[in-house]
């Protein structure tokens, strides 16, 4: 029996055409929502949106990057956001793939928004993962200030985030919206920016991190406050592992290079990146007040007529600091001020020094020193801006209080929580012994080098330009080079070392000024050679009672130094305050063979598209003839040949001598290239400096206390020759191996037309003596 056919009504037919019709009503009505969503976003109805010249350059806080003069970055101006943008093709392709890997990875098949995963999103209401594509993120890193807590608000907030990412993708190369999210991406601990994040976490350039530390900071932007590696670090490797997994999944990396890595630790390289850390910081804060001083000119101003801000508008400075010579320099303080700090402790413990760590001062004048400093200090200043009285203020002084130190720990500088009273602090502080160092190339001005001090979160009274300070015998040079250029004297010309007096009112003095010669001796005579080279105080005074005073002031002034300088025959022995900056530039006349080039620490200025705003010009000046540079020159050679400063030549002293034991740090130092210095010891030992030059790089070196009552008590621990002169050994030493710098270790350039005799008789110096410091202190008795 045939089965009879079924057939569907023209009803149900009509049913089924009801379906397609909603259908494709609800589809097009949904595209045509999108795209009224889209359109109203995009003229403005879900707020404002930004237009083409802000897409063109984004609106971000660019720090002002300080850039050495071999190309490294010494260090950053900036408020809030230590940001300093890179190229796309600064960054190593690791971090590309692990980027792309973990959120975006069909980032180049799309066009800002991936349809596939948000559909993937809305139906797993996003458990699957999130749909946002790298595009979108910076949409909204860049133009959403806050994300709203409300989920209509954020819908809207999505949606303009998804108009900007096309717009994104319309003005930009795939490749530069890469560059645009790394760079503009929080990594916390100041990590503004890949840059900044790759320095301070591995203390590395983004181009040199490798697989496993670029996917540690991919795996940071899912939420850097959550993955912060310093508070989560195991966190952070998970997530960083999650990274390494992706990586592999989308065969960036094989599975082995996956496991392998996935075992390993973070291996942080934390470099904090702030005002008060990092290389160089003296420096950079004398930098600040320069910049800052260029900032305020009329003809340094933008294109609109506002100012420059140093801390958001991206500039680049470009320094005369090399980052190789300013570690040098820095780590040569870093070995000797502890063991000289060590030293100076042990001999002012309460039992050796009962004043300590003052001398020569009655309690009554330590009472008095300390209520001046108290007035002129920080805490007195804002206690008294919150309308405290004088009383109140002494008081607080004498209340304990919480508070981090400084302090020396094996050698180390480390800070240690503690209880103290202020006005113990304030003693506390007073009993360290302070550097100041400069180094600067004498033929162009450039300085090198410039450490103000040991620590500048504890110390930040800069010793190379705040600082003035009495330079003693290293004052010598500019007497004998007047002498030389006005009377045409020789190296080898012989004078008495016996006493001499210059009697009252010859030179302005008010009374009849005497010196003394520190070993006693005042039999014979010696070459100019050699009485610079042992310091003979009688000689000196000879030498400015034949020129006078005046003369050799007016010497100074031509060298650069601007202190006021009393012209009476004491200056002879270096009663002026100098700072280690000014002296520095002086002596660099006599290896430039006598032009001044005043120092110079900025070459140029460049905004951050790379224009040049700032270019410096040379500031020079002829002070001496070529000869007479040349021969106050080889006078102070015979200081490193037989002088005080001999033990930068010799070895064997450690032996037996006691002082090379405790505080000559590096000896031996066995240089063997010509070196021109003298070194420096004012009255009681309160300043020892060391001036080194060799023809293209001439370094000053002072240590000191911030008061002149606090002072090694004996001359062989307090000279010059023991407190400074190891810092610059230690970084001479350092250089000369350092293949890659260029410092010289040939002679200096002689005239052609030398007339002036030099070649005297060369001294013995096979039997070295006690290599005591043969410099008499300074002398006040006018």
């Amino acid at each position: 029996m045939a089965k009879k056919k079924t057939t569907k009504s023209k009803s149900e037919t009509l049913d089924f055409s009801k379906y397609v019709r909603w259908f494709w009503m609800v589809f097009l009505g949904g595209i045509l929502a999108v795209v009224l969503l889209f359109l109203f976003a995009s003229w403005g109805f879900l707020g404002e949106m930004p237009d083409h010249t802000k897409l063109e350059n984004p609106e971000t806080n660019l720090a002002t990057e300080i850039i050495s003069s071999d190309g490294e970055t010494l260090g950053k101006f900036y408020f809030d956001d230590n940001r300093t943008p890179i190229g796309y093709e600064d960054l190593p392709q690791n971090i590309v793939d692990a980027l792309i890997a973990t959120e975006d990875v069909r980032f180049y098949d799309h066009s800002g928004i991936d349809g596939r995963g948000t559909l993937r999103a809305i139906f797993k209401l996003g458990s699957g993962g999130g749909a946002s594509t790298v595009s979108q993120q910076l949409a909204k890193n860049l133009f959403t200030k806050q994300v709203s807590e409300n989920k209509f608000g954020r819908v809207f907030q999505k949606i303009k985030e998804w108009v900007i990412a096309i717009r994104l993708e319309r003005q930009y190369t795939k490749e530069e919206i890469i560059a645009q999210y790394l760079n503009i991406y929080d990594f916390g601990n100041n990590g503004d920016g890949i840059r900044s994040a790759s320095r301070i976490y591995f203390k590395k350039e983004p181009k040199d991190l490798d697989i496993k530390e670029s996917a540690m900071l991919v795996g940071m932007l899912k939420n850097s406050s959550l993955y912060n590696p310093r508070r989560n670090p195991v966190g952070v490797k998970n997530r960083r592992n999650v990274v390494l997994f992706q990586m592999n999944k989308y065969e960036f990396i094989s599975q082995s290079v996956k496991d392998s890595l996935q075992e390993t630790e973070l291996d942080l390289n934390y470099s904090p990146e702030s005002h008060r850390e990092g290389i160089a910081t003296y420096f950079r804060e004398y930098l600040r007040g320069f910049m800052k001083d260029w900032a305020k000119k009329e003809n340094n101003r933008k294109p609109d007529g506002s100012k420059y801000d140093l801390y958001t508008d991206g500039l680049k400075v470009f320094t005369t600091i090399d980052s190789r010579m300013q570690q040098y320099a820095e780590d040569a303080i870093a070995l000797h001020m502890p063991r000289l700090q060590a030293e100076f402790d042990h001999q002012n413990t309460p039992d050796r020094n009962k004043t300590a760590p003052f001398l020569e001062l009655k309690n009554s004048e330590i009472k008095d020193l300390m209520n001046e400093h108290m007035k002129r200090g920080e805490r007195w200043r804002i206690l008294k801006s919150q309308g405290k009285s004088d009383k109140e203020i002494r008081a607080s002084f004498e209340k304990p209080t919480q508070m981090t130190v400084f302090k020396w720990i094996d050698g180390k500088a480390s800070e240690v929580d503690t209880v103290m009273k202020p006005v113990d602090s304030m003693r506390y502080y007073k009993s360290f012994l302070r550097p100041g160092m400069m180094s600067m190339d004498p033929q162009t001005g450039h300085v090198k080098a410039w450490v103000g001090g040991m620590n500048y979160r504890h110390f930040q009274y800069d010793m190379v330009k705040q600082g003035a300070r009495q330079v003693g015998s290293t004052f010598k040079p500019f007497v004998y080079a007047t002498a030389i250029d006005q009377l045409q004297f020789s190296p080898c010309d012989s004078f008495p070392r016996t006493p001499i007096t210059i009697e009252a009112n010859k030179f302005g003095n008010p009374e009849s000024w005497t010196t003394k010669n520190s070993d006693g001796n005042y039999s014979g005579k010696q070459t100019l050679k050699d009485a610079l080279a042992s310091s003979t105080n009688t000689v000196t005074a000879r030498l400015i009672n034949e020129i006078g005073p005046q003369p050799v002031v007016e010497m100074a002034k031509k060298l650069g130094v601007t202190a006021d300088i009393l012209p009476v025959p004491a200056i002879a022995l270096g009663t002026p305050d100098i700072s280690v900056y000014e002296m520095v530039a002086a002596y660099s006349t006599f290896a430039n063979k006598g032009v001044y080039n005043k120092p110079v620490m900025v070459t140029r200025i460049e905004d951050k598209n790379g224009t040049i705003l700032y270019q410096f010009t040379p500031e020079s000046k002829d002070v001496l003839s070529e000869e007479v540079a040349y021969v106050t020159v080889n006078l102070m050679e015979g200081v490193t040949q037989a002088g005080s400063g001999r033990r930068l030549r010799h070895s064997g002293f450690d032996k037996w001598n006691a002082v090379y034991e405790e505080i000559i740090t590096g000896y031996p130092y066995e240089l063997k290239n010509p070196i021109a210095g003298k070194t420096g010891t004012t009255q009681n030992q309160s300043d020892g400096w060391f001036m080194g030059m060799v023809p293209n790089l001439v370094t000053g070196v002072w240590v000191g206390a911030e008061d002149r009552a606090v002072h090694f008590s004996k001359i062989h621990y307090g000279q010059g020759a023991s407190m400074a002169l190891p810092i610059w050994g230690l970084f001479m030493k350092a250089c000369y191996a350092d293949e890659t710098l260029d410092v010289s270790d040939g002679e200096f350039d002689k005239p052609s037309n030398l007339k002036i005799d030099v070649d005297c008789e060369a001294r013995d110096e096979g039997d070295l003596g006690s290599d005591e410091d043969p410099e008499d202190p300074v002398d006040f008795d006018f």
